[in-house]
């Protein structure tokens, strides 16, 4: 207490002569005698450091395709995680990432970290085929793209994984791409109960439903347009199971 008087009555004495920074300055310098317990530093939540890590993070793009096998293989082996959810209205589908994928693996996992699939769609329904998502006509969807990258993911063919029922797969861009690789931001689900082995070798299969076939299911009864797409927008998001 004795303290702040004596900080107080010298503002006052020299009030007229000081500005504001050096005033500040006078009153955190502690006395010799005198020190001042300091507060445990707080530890800061995930959302904080992850806020802190946007702020330092380059316009884009994140990743390019010169550097995309290097970084998509480093990115896989610190972050191993191949289980994640897909949350709809209609309810929840859990998926299976395949590890001899790796590169396809990794990619989702990222874009999944990276918040991408906030506000996309399941904007692509084929009753009896597949039901495809990662995709919207929001502005932020095209936003997002433009700073995660533009690039292509290598086939990954050799795994093996054929396009049964519930198998999780990418999609492709079909022009120009006669080593069909695979688009980053897009997904399909086979709903055929026979599958769509047509696609074997044409798409890479790198995961499977383990839960949530019967909301595939319904989402592939609603109604579309001429284009496939839903008259009513599927939201989706998608989070790791831990």
């Amino acid at each position: 207490m004795t303290r702040h008087l004596f900080i107080l009555f010298t503002v006052l004495i020299f009030t007229s002569c000081e500005d504001r920074k050096s005033a500040s300055e006078n009153a955190e310098t502690p006395t010799p005698e005198v020190t001042e317990k300091k507060e445990p530093v707080k530890e800061k939540t995930a959302k904080e450091k992850e806020a802190e890590q946007r702020k330092k993070r380059p316009e884009g793009p994140l990743l390019v395709q010169e550097e995309l096998i290097p970084d998509l293989t480093q990115y896989g082996k610190e972050n191993p995680e191949d289980k994640v959810r897909i949350k709809t209205r209609f309810g929840n589908i859990e998926v299976e990432l395949f590890h001899d994928t790796p590169l396809h693996r990794a990619n989702f996992i990222f874009l999944v970290k990276h918040d991408y699939f906030d506000y996309t769609f399941f904007h692509r329904v084929a009753e009896g085929f597949v039901v495809q998502g990662g995709n919207s006509d929001l502005p932020s969807t095209n936003k997002k793209r433009h700073y995660i990258g533009d690039y292509l993911i290598p086939s990954e063919f050799d795994a093996g994984h054929k396009h049964v029922r519930g198998a999780f797969s990418a999609a492709k861009y079909a022009e120009q791409n006669v080593s069909k690789a695979s688009s980053p931001y897009e997904f399909f689900i086979v709903q055929s109960e026979t599958g769509a082995h047509h696609l074997d070798n044409e798409h890479t299969v790198f995961g499977r439903v383990t839960d949530g076939m019967d909301v595939v299911d319904s989402i592939a009864q609603v109604k579309v347009d001429q284009g496939e797409w839903p008259l009513q927008n599927i939201y989706l998001d998608v989070e790791i199971i831990e």
